[in-house]
This record gives structure tokens, sequence and C-alpha cells, in this order.
């Protein structure tokens, strides 16, 4: 098999959703601080303004921290191991990415409760890509990608479970 239709992970972006600002918000970025390998986060904001929830446009309302390379591959073997090594099958997109939910940030490998910060639970988005993925975003003469090329949701759930001995439901 060509070296250029081994998938990747590009990124794992991990998100914890508070509703609002303050001092939740403050100790949603700590934790995630902390679970991420001690990686800043930065702040998500509202887009739109919702008068049900008391939200603004622009008002921070939860963090989120990007981690890429082995980085990545570590936390979500951590992040697998929380879930017991299962994932729905509803899990995945049509592009071959995916996204599932920690409920308790407590049944994260190495994480204590903290009674200070409360309960949290965090969504891991995984971002799967081929090399040769740079040619459809670089500046200068960005080209499509081939249908052959591009990774369906089949490829990406054999991948997972071959990479990380995830079962899939």
């Amino acid at each position: 098999m060509s070296s250029m239709r081994d998938i990747l992970i590009e990124k794992v972006t991990v998100n914890i959703g508070v509703g609002a600002p303050g001092e939740r918000l403050d100790h949603a970025k700590g934790l995630l601080s902390r679970l991420a390998g001690n990686r800043k986060p930065v702040e998500t904001v509202a887009k739109r303004r919702e008068p049900v929830f008391k939200l603004r446009k622009g008002m921070a309302i939860g963090t989120k921290v990007t981690l890429r390379g082995g980085d990545a591959k570590s936390f979500l073997e951590k992040a697998f191991a929380a879930r017991r090594k299962m994932i729905k099958e509803s899990n995945f997109d049509k592009q071959g990415n995916f996204a599932f939910g920690v409920p308790e940030y407590i049944d994260f490998p190495g994480a204590k409760y903290d009674p200070a910060i409360g309960m949290f639970g965090f969504d891991v988005c995984v971002s799967l890509v081929r090399p040769g993925r740079r040619v459809s975003l670089r500046r200068l003469r960005p080209a499509t990608i081939g249908k052959g090329h591009r990774i369906s949701r089949e490829e990406a759930m054999e991948f997972v479970k071959s990479s990380f001995g995830v079962k899939i439901e």
C-alpha cells in the first residue's frame, strides 16, 4: 500500500461548553489545561444573540484546545479509555471525521475529582486526513482532492478499530 493512502490524525479539538462567562468558565479552562497537558485553552464566544438564555453576541460561553501530532494521539487513547473503548457508528460523518463526548471528566485516566471545580463533561472532535490534503488548502494554485483520495466513513471506522482497538456499535 502506498504511503499516500495512510490515514493520519490532523487534529483533536477538545471543547467544554459552559453557557455563561464567569467563575465556571475559569474552572473549565483550568480543567481543560490539565487534561490537555498544560496547553493554553482559548475561549469560544456566542455567535448570535439568544435572549432566552441571556446571551449576547460575542459573550464567552465555552473553552477549547486543539492538539496535534503525538499529543493528539495520546489524548485520544485516554479519551477512548474514558469511553470504555466504545463509540457509536453515528459519531462518524461522511468525510471520515468523528466526534464523541465524555460525560464526566473523572472518567478520564489520571483525572481526580476536585470539589472546587465541580463536574464537567467535554466533547472530543477528531479530524482525519491523508497526505496531500495541503494541496486543497494552499494559497497558490489550490486544487481539489479526488474522490478516491478522500477518507470515507467506512475507512475512518476501520482506522479507529485497527489503531486504537475501539469497538464501534
